[in-house]
């Protein structure tokens, strides 16, 4: 791991880091913000996984996220959101390849060689930070858009790893969606199994979830109708998940609507991860 940069923020550090990875064959940039708690040992750490054209560095500047960390004793981890680089396969479209990966791991050519990001977020990266950071074996996990969409799905698959979970406007259906069939399509084949495994609607159904949830929608969101948050409320209503989804007006799907809701979200995630 090597540091790109490191910056005293609200009394604690955000740093920026490089490192090799095996899983995805090349470089990743990751950022850690590390609370000033963190001083007199081992904080748990929120993982904030990002939507579609986002690197490490979106949530890092625009999501506020910082000082609410410091103020709860929260490590926040913010993954880049695909693998990268010249010998990294990419699409021309926004919504596929780099910048793009889904959260999961490819089994389709191009992608399979590189798009590993399941098996990145869930293992490989949380390897490297706990060797590296003054964090706890204690997780939680939240992100936006395709990043909310991986959020729910890493949390569901893996209620052993991850404490507590939430999200702002997820992708909640995406083998319903444009912003999901194509994507699966290209990096898993034809719809099947392995669709469902990445489909937090299906998972709430077909695995539940064992604690409760929070998720966060703007009413004014430009993509609505492809993030499909009703048919995620619905499966969440019928499985009896105990759950809090807010429908917020006027909001639309930017990082304004974020960082207006990020310290709900990180004194709810503190709540639950300080007590594990």
């Amino acid at each position: 791991m090597e540091t790109v940069s490191e910056n005293v923020s609200f009394g604690g550090t955000q740093g920026v880091y490089t490192h090799k990875s095996a899983v995805c064959d090349c470089d990743m940039t990751f950022a850690v913000y590390m609370p000033p708690q963190a001083e007199f040992g081992p904080v748990p750490a929120l993982w904030y996984l990002s939507g579609l054209t986002c690197t490490h560095e979106n949530a890092m500047t625009k999501a506020a996220m910082q000082e609410h960390a410091a103020r709860c004793g929260l490590a926040l981890i913010f993954p880049d959101t695909s693998p990268r680089g010249d010998g990294v396969a990419d699409d021309e479209a926004y919504d596929l390849g780099q910048g793009a990966g889904f959260y999961v791991n490819a089994t389709q050519a191009p992608w399979a060689a590189h798009f590993q990001m399941y098996d990145y977020v869930l293992k490989e990266l949380r390897d490297v930070v706990e060797s590296n950071f003054a964090v706890s074996d204690v997780h939680g996990i939240t992100g936006h858009s395709m990043g909310g969409h991986g959020a729910i799905t890493l949390a569901l698959n893996n209620p052993d790893i991850y404490t507590s979970v939430s999200a702002f406007a997820p992708i909640a259906n995406p083998t319903a969606s444009d912003w999901g069939r194509k994507q699966l399509t290209a990096y898993l084949g034809p719809e099947g199994d392995a669709w469902a495994a990445h489909d937090a609607t299906l998972l709430v159904q077909n695995v539940g979830w064992p604690r409760d949830i929070l998720i966060d929608q703007g009413d004014n969101d430009q993509f609505l109708d492809l993030l499909k948050p009703e048919s995620l409320s619905h499966a969440l209503a019928a499985a009896r998940t105990t759950s809090v989804v807010r429908l917020q007006p006027g909001y639309d799907h930017s990082y304004y609507f974020i960082s207006t809701f990020a310290a709900d979200h990180l004194e709810w995630h503190a709540d639950r991860l300080l007590v594990a």
